[in-house]
């Protein structure tokens, strides 16, 4: 029996993000990434395995030596498309990048939108755990995600994404946060 294209990618994740941790100094990074997938499955419902290899795979164009290509030749064009949506161009000046990168994301499709939601979801849930550091920059952020992800509202696991975001700010609206 083949793995699915998911698990390839978990395996991929893990050995491209090896040595790297989050902000703490202590989790390792691909926990990160392996939480946006299962956040995907488990809270937004979405099973499409080239949405959760693209989850799996998100931080790798910007954060380790792999590109575009290596994704593509791997794991195909439609998960390399979702990895370069969610990948910021690092040689634009700090000022253009964020436009840039949420126009591009903006064009993406519903994949792409839908990873999107999942990583502002788990940077969120981080942010809060570590005692409400940068909670007013990360409800920012969920709120330009839910934005960018209105081209994909029709489709049901992101209408669903949007609805667990915006429980998790209405949550934070109740604590004053």
């Amino acid at each position: 029996m083949n793995r699915r294209l998911w698990q390839e990618a978990a395996s991929f994740a893990a050995r491209a993000h090896a040595g790297q941790t989050r902000r703490d100094g202590k989790t390792p990074y691909a926990a990160h990434p392996f939480r946006v997938a299962m956040t995907i499955r488990d809270l937004f419902g979405c099973d499409d395995d080239a949405c959760l290899a693209g989850a799996l795979l998100h931080d790798t164009i910007e954060d380790t030596p792999v590109d575009y290509d290596d994704i593509e030749k791997l794991f195909g064009r439609e998960v390399a498309d979702v990895v370069a949506a969610m990948t910021k161009d690092m040689r634009l000046p700090e000022p253009d990048r964020e436009p840039a990168y949420d126009e591009q994301l903006t064009k993406a499709g519903w994949r792409a939108h839908l990873v999107k939601l999942g990583d502002t979801h788990d940077n969120m849930i981080d942010a809060i755990a570590t005692g409400n550091r940068g909670i007013k920059k990360m409800r920012a952020r969920c709120q330009r995600a839910i934005a960018i992800a209105q081209p994909s509202l029709g489709k049901e696991h992101v209408a669903r994404a949007i609805g667990v975001l915006e429980e998790l700010l209405g949550g934070l609206d109740k604590t004053g946060d």
